[in-house]
């Protein structure tokens, strides 16, 4: 099930949270210090290697996610998105599950995320679950936080001065809170701001 990456072994051990935190917000810094893929590629060696799900609604929250691709592309993943035309393109070599749609206010497919989310996360045990919304990502921080799995939730570039609905409901369920913008971080304890990726 997992798009497993060629290099390096996947890291065990109680240091793990630590390496998790550090690796996805530098991660994050580096997408938006840096240029060129090459150049970011070559930053992340030596990263230790986790199994990765990548939470995110097709359209920009999805981009977003990507764009992170310098650091996800180092280790095992799964993606979790919409079955639409721009995810099918975008990750058409990745190992993807999709998730039911719109999610809008809908309240019968946010109980099938539920349980989607509990089918993939209780099978796939990854390390980590990273997302930047949209209310998809909501049931998978709830399950991942219900089977002790971290979470990482990257909050859209495009809301500077008031928080998602996404952003408050996945604030208190994740271990890590980034954010792209100075002032998106008065608006969210604990954020850590780490630049923009556009």
């Amino acid at each position: 099930m997992w798009h497993t990456t060629s290099a390096g072994r996947r890291n065990q051990g109680g240091g793990t949270l630590i390496a998790a935190y550090e690796t996805a917000r530098s991660s994050a810094q580096r997408v938006a210090a840096c240029a060129t893929a090459p150049a970011l590629v070559a930053a992340a060696r030596g990263e230790p290697r986790f199994r990765v799900a990548l939470v995110g609604s097709a359209g920009g929250h999805l981009l977003q996610l990507y764009r992170l691709e310098p650091w996800w592309r180092r280790h095992d993943r799964i993606w979790v998105t919409f079955d639409l035309p721009d995810a099918r393109s975008l990750l058409a070599e990745e190992e993807t599950m999709w998730a039911h749609h719109p999610t809008t206010r809908n309240l019968p497919n946010l109980l099938r995320n539920l349980r989607l989310a509990w089918r993939i996360l209780r099978s796939c045990r990854p390390d980590l679950v990273v997302s930047t919304g949209a209310a998809v990502a909501f049931p998978f921080f709830l399950v991942a936080r219900l089977h002790g799995i971290k979470t990482v939730y990257l909050e859209v570039y495009d809301r500077i001065d008031s928080r998602t609905l996404t952003g408050r409901l996945c604030h208190p369920l994740s271990h890590l809170f980034l954010v792209q913008w100075e002032s998106q971080a008065k608006l969210y304890p604990r954020a850590q701001v780490v630049g923009r990726l556009f």
